[in-house]
């Protein structure tokens, strides 16, 4: 018997009746052979006359999920689950009623060798970036097949990729790697950046340290020449000056070590003398020979 066929329709037919349900129609057969497709309804059936309902052939949109296990071009075992959705065609009833048996097993095979066919030419990361292509593909040859069994075929979807889990578990592993070498640069920079900018900032506060310092030295010299006629009496008290803030600054800070240094005034004035012979040497050595800008 049909796809359709029920059971239950015996006693409506004792009465001479049939009752088809919406979004259904009626196989009618006259002596065993199809005569008509009845719409939804109550329709008057002699059974006298040989006439009865053969079946009933279901018009709604009716979905199959079809798990198919294939192998990727990469050698890569994976499950592809495809959703066809489909129904039948009330223009269509003979074909769909009497030439097909079973639509389900017609279209899940028709899904096996479409996705067989497909996959193996593609990686696994094609695979999953075309996946539209493939549900396409199943579409167009489901399509071409089961119209000429009265079938339509409404959309299909590739609704699952599943590879194996250890296949699974080695992409994650790699994703997980590329994220945490990226967050590793990402540190990396950032820690540069804090370190350029604290050495900028190191730099710019000597800078203008030495800027106040030598603000600091130049106000100690104008405020001593106002009072001290003798150069050499200013220099000397600006390098006294120099000198204990230099044993302040050694004294002051965590790092030093016990450091032996000549301590009082000749020491001052032994510090000065040097500093005074280092610039006169320094003066002489760059002056020009004499004579040298004399015309000849």
């Amino acid at each position: 018997m049909g796809a359709g066929s029920s059971s239950l329709d015996c006693l409506p037919q004792l009465l001479c009746c049939a009752c088809v349900e919406q979004s259904t129609v009626a196989v009618e057969e006259t002596c065993g052979r199809y005569d008509t497709a009845l719409d939804p309804g109550c329709h008057f059936m002699p059974w006298c006359f040989g006439r009865r309902v053969a079946g009933y052939l279901s018009l709604r949109v009716q979905q199959l999920d079809v798990r198919c296990e294939t192998k990727s071009k990469d050698n890569v075992f994976v499950t592809v689950v495809a959703s066809v959705q489909y129904r039948a065609l009330a223009d269509r009833a003979f074909d769909a009623f009497y030439r097909l048996s079973n639509a389900r097993e017609q279209i899940q095979s028709y899904v096996f060798d479409v996705i067989r066919a497909s996959v193996p030419n593609m990686n696994l990361d094609q695979v999953f970036e075309q996946k539209k292509e493939v549900a396409r593909a199943v579409e167009e040859e489901l399509a071409r097949a089961m119209a000429a069994y009265g079938y339509e075929i409404v959309q299909t979807l590739i609704v699952d990729i599943e590879p194996d889990e250890v296949v699974k578990r080695a992409m994650n592993d790699i994703n997980a790697a590329a994220r945490l070498r990226a967050a590793a640069a990402e540190r990396a920079e950032a820690d540069k950046i804090q370190q350029v900018k604290r050495a900028e900032g190191e730099a710019e506060s000597r800078y203008l340290a030495g800027v106040g310092v030598a603000r600091q030295r130049q106000a100690i010299v104008d405020g001593l020449r106002r009072f001290v006629p003798d150069e050499r009496a200013v220099m000397d008290m600006v390098l006294a000056t120099q000198y204990f803030d230099t044993i302040r600054d050694v004294a002051a800070t965590s790092r030093s070590a016990t450091v032996f240094i000549p301590h009082g005034p000749a020491a001052v004035h032994d510090v000065a003398a040097q500093v005074r012979d280092g610039v006169l040497q320094a003066a002489a050595h760059h002056a020009p020979p004499p004579g040298a800008g004399a015309s000849r």
